[in-house]
Protein backbone atom coordinates (compact mmCIF):
# COMPACT_ATOMS: atom_id res chain seq x y z
CA UNK A 1 0.00 0.00 0.00
CA UNK A 2 1.25 3.49 -0.85
CA UNK A 3 1.93 6.04 1.86
CA UNK A 4 -1.30 7.54 3.17
CA UNK A 5 -1.57 11.03 1.68
CA UNK A 6 -5.28 11.54 2.29
CA UNK A 7 -6.01 11.60 6.01
CA UNK A 8 -9.52 13.05 5.61
CA UNK A 9 -12.03 14.52 3.20
CA UNK A 10 -12.99 17.17 5.74
CA UNK A 11 -12.07 20.74 4.78
CA UNK A 12 -12.78 24.11 6.38
CA UNK A 13 -14.24 25.79 3.30
CA UNK A 14 -15.78 24.93 -0.06
CA UNK A 15 -12.70 26.44 -1.76
CA UNK A 16 -10.45 24.01 0.11
CA UNK A 17 -12.88 21.24 -0.81
CA UNK A 18 -12.66 22.14 -4.49
CA UNK A 19 -8.86 22.17 -4.32
CA UNK A 20 -8.99 18.74 -2.67
CA UNK A 21 -11.25 17.54 -5.49
CA UNK A 22 -8.63 18.67 -8.02
CA UNK A 23 -5.92 16.88 -6.05
CA UNK A 24 -8.02 13.70 -5.98
CA UNK A 25 -8.51 13.93 -9.74
CA UNK A 26 -4.82 14.49 -10.44
CA UNK A 27 -3.84 11.64 -8.14
CA UNK A 28 -6.27 9.39 -9.99
CA UNK A 29 -4.45 10.12 -13.23
CA UNK A 30 -1.08 9.39 -11.60
CA UNK A 31 -2.35 6.07 -10.26
CA UNK A 32 -3.78 5.16 -13.67
CA UNK A 33 -0.61 6.13 -15.57
CA UNK A 34 2.32 6.05 -13.14
CA UNK A 35 4.93 6.64 -15.88
CA UNK A 36 5.51 10.41 -15.73
CA UNK A 37 7.36 10.33 -19.06
CA UNK A 38 4.25 8.96 -20.78
CA UNK A 39 2.05 11.49 -18.98
CA UNK A 40 4.17 14.40 -20.18
CA UNK A 41 4.31 12.99 -23.71
CA UNK A 42 0.49 12.73 -23.89
CA UNK A 43 -0.25 16.08 -22.25
CA UNK A 44 -0.18 18.17 -25.48
CA UNK A 45 -2.78 15.86 -27.01
CA UNK A 46 -5.37 16.12 -24.25
CA UNK A 47 -4.53 19.73 -23.39
CA UNK A 48 -5.92 20.78 -26.77
CA UNK A 49 -8.83 18.34 -26.91
CA UNK A 50 -12.11 19.90 -25.79
CA UNK A 51 -13.67 16.50 -25.07
CA UNK A 52 -10.74 15.48 -22.86
CA UNK A 53 -10.89 18.79 -21.00
CA UNK A 54 -14.62 18.43 -20.49
CA UNK A 55 -14.10 14.89 -19.18
CA UNK A 56 -11.44 16.16 -16.76
CA UNK A 57 -13.87 18.81 -15.51
CA UNK A 58 -16.51 16.15 -14.99
CA UNK A 59 -14.12 14.06 -12.87
CA UNK A 60 -13.30 17.10 -10.75
CA UNK A 61 -17.01 17.86 -10.33
CA UNK A 62 -17.70 14.28 -9.24
CA UNK A 63 -14.88 14.42 -6.71
CA UNK A 64 -16.16 17.78 -5.46
CA UNK A 65 -19.61 16.23 -4.91
CA UNK A 66 -17.96 13.54 -2.78
CA UNK A 67 -15.98 16.06 -0.73
CA UNK A 68 -19.01 18.33 -0.31
CA UNK A 69 -21.13 15.43 0.95
CA UNK A 70 -18.37 14.42 3.40
CA UNK A 71 -18.43 17.99 4.72
CA UNK A 72 -22.23 18.13 4.99
CA UNK A 73 -22.09 20.83 2.31
CA UNK A 74 -20.33 23.12 4.83
CA UNK A 75 -23.53 23.67 6.77
CA UNK A 76 -22.94 24.81 10.34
Amino acid sequence: MADAWLPTLITDTPQQGYELAITLSRRGVKYTQPDSEVLHKLRPEYANDHAALTAASQVIALNFQTVAAANNYWRK
